[in-house]
């Protein structure tokens, strides 16, 4: 599904379960955890984030030696870490910054705010740089949304299929903002509104002409960004 790639770090298990919570309120990131730098390492090779959120604090292995680790290889060297540190004074942040990490967020932070500062971070990165991997995402979606649509006419998997539209919708509408495809977004939250309307007893007909023009938007982005 096209969300944002979120893998955050921290050794303690409140501040990961605050912070999965807390982004997960936003449709455009998908969020993971981790509980150290070393997890890290393995996890951006199964799971290639768009995003580390990395604390600074951790054993054995810390944020700025995780961070030197991801840069040393061309498979991790361009993804954006971003710190979350209480030593948030201004040589901190300088000395952060000059290690390669895109931004720093402060401890304590706001847990309303953080998919916020989650968003002004990836537009310091370079949305550009992530934008072939969005549309890359986006080829995949719709390959799983034409899938779900045949679905749709089989009674017993009609239920499955319409779930799992439902969900792709709403992580389009909330990450294809954020790259300036304001049709996906648009076309996305009609999709969502018309599936609420058939579970609500409406017809089926107005979930597949939603979903067809879905897919025509995200046809038309892709063939644009060949």
């Amino acid at each position: 599904m096209t969300a944002l790639r979120i893998l955050h770090v921290d050794d303690e298990p409140d501040i990961r379960e605050v912070v999965e919570l807390s982004l997960s309120l936003d449709p455009a990131f998908t969020i993971r955890s981790c509980a150290s730098g070393i997890d890290v390492l393995v996890a951006v090779l199964e799971w290639p984030p768009d995003l580390i959120l990395c604390d600074v604090m951790m054993p054995v292995m810390d944020g700025p030696a995780t961070l030197a680790r991801l840069r040393e290889s061309p498979q991790t060297a361009h993804i954006p870490v971003v710190f979350m540190t209480a030593r948030a004074q201004t040589r901190e942040l300088e000395h952060f910054k000059s290690l390669g990490a895109t931004g720093v967020i402060s401890k304590p932070f706001d847990p309303m705010t953080l998919a916020a500062s989650i968003r002004s971070h990836l537009r310091t990165a370079g949305l550009s740089a992530l934008r072939g991997g969005f549309i890359r995402r986006l080829r995949a979606d719709a390959a799983a949304l034409i899938h779900c649509r045949a679905d749709l006419a089989d009674t017993a998997a009609s239920a499955a299929a319409l779930e799992q539209i439902k969900t792709f919708a709403h992580a389009l509408a909330g990450a294809s903002g954020i790259f300036g495809f304001h049709e996906i977004t648009h076309n996305a939250k009609e999709l969502e509104k018309s599936i609420a309307e058939k579970l609500g007893g409406g017809a089926l007909e107005n979930v597949e002409r939603a979903l067809d023009v879905l897919l025509i938007s995200i046809e038309q982005v892709a063939d644009a960004e060949i």
